[in-house]
């Protein structure tokens, strides 16, 4: 599998930000109260983490170490900006829908984390595919989790009614603890077909992360080595001087 696939499979299967590492748990299990919602929560956060991957790659060897977080964040926040400004120009209503997740994804932890673990270290192409990879991978699993709900707690699916007039909604799925047992189900699931699949001879012990290693079992190899080598370095050169 070349590098792009890699990367895109990375985020889909592998290292979903959801159902794998449990990362942007607030606009999960807020935003998914029907599929649309979802879909759309997660095509922009995968726009605003694609592009601000390839801006930080491209502009990694001048981002001084020290400042490299502000630098992250107003880079992230101005894409987020920008993506806010078209959903209110042309999708006013799933701007209105989404409300004030749309500015949080300033803060999401996997944008800034991609950032933080592989654009800031890698080649701005494979950057553009990791954080295509993963924004696919967080699109699904939102998309998932609302159509579940929807499908639930409504009778419909993308506004369409799909049950039959006998069908009593379960409420509770449209409602702040349904989030929290639809997310259990599928990561469940998840787990089971991972488990499955290890006993065909697949792989999963390792998380494909940007440093290659086991982020679950990081030690002294992890994302940060990096830095600490490069402080390490300038403080012993300040004690040669």
């Amino acid at each position: 599998m070349n590098k792009a696939g890699e990367r895109l499979f990375n985020g889909l299967v592998k290292e979903n930000p959801t159902f794998v590492l449990m990362l942007g748990m607030c606009p999960t299990l807020a935003v998914t109260t029907s599929a649309m919602n979802g879909l759309g929560m997660g095509l922009t956060t995968m726009v605003v983490l694609a592009l601000s991957n390839l801006i930080i790659s491209l502009l990694r060897n001048i981002i001084p170490n020290r400042v490299r977080i502000p630098a992250f964040i107003v880079i992230i926040a101005s894409f987020v900006t920008a993506v806010q400004l078209l959903l209110q120009a042309y999708i006013p209503a799933l701007n209105k829908s989404l409300g004030v997740y749309i500015p949080l994804i300033v803060v999401n932890c996997i944008i800034l984390g991609r950032a933080e673990s592989y654009a800031y270290s890698n080649p701005a192409i494979a950057s553009l595919f990791d954080g295509l990879g993963m924004g696919l991978g967080f699109t699904f699993a939102l998309t998932c989790i609302g159509a579940v709900r929807e499908l639930l707690g409504a009778g419909e699916l993308f506004g369409f009614a799909l049950m039959p007039d006998s069908f009593v909604p379960i409420r509770i799925f449209g409602q702040a603890p349904g989030a929290f047992f639809v997310l259990a189900a599928l990561v469940a699931l998840q787990n089971y077909i991972k488990n499955v699949r290890k006993k065909a001879g697949k792989s999963y012990e390792k998380i494909g992360s940007g440093c290659s290693e086991d982020c679950m079992n990081c030690s002294e190899k992890g994302c940060t080595r990096r830095f600490y080598d490069e402080s390490v370095q300038a403080a012993a050169g300040k004690g040669e001087r």
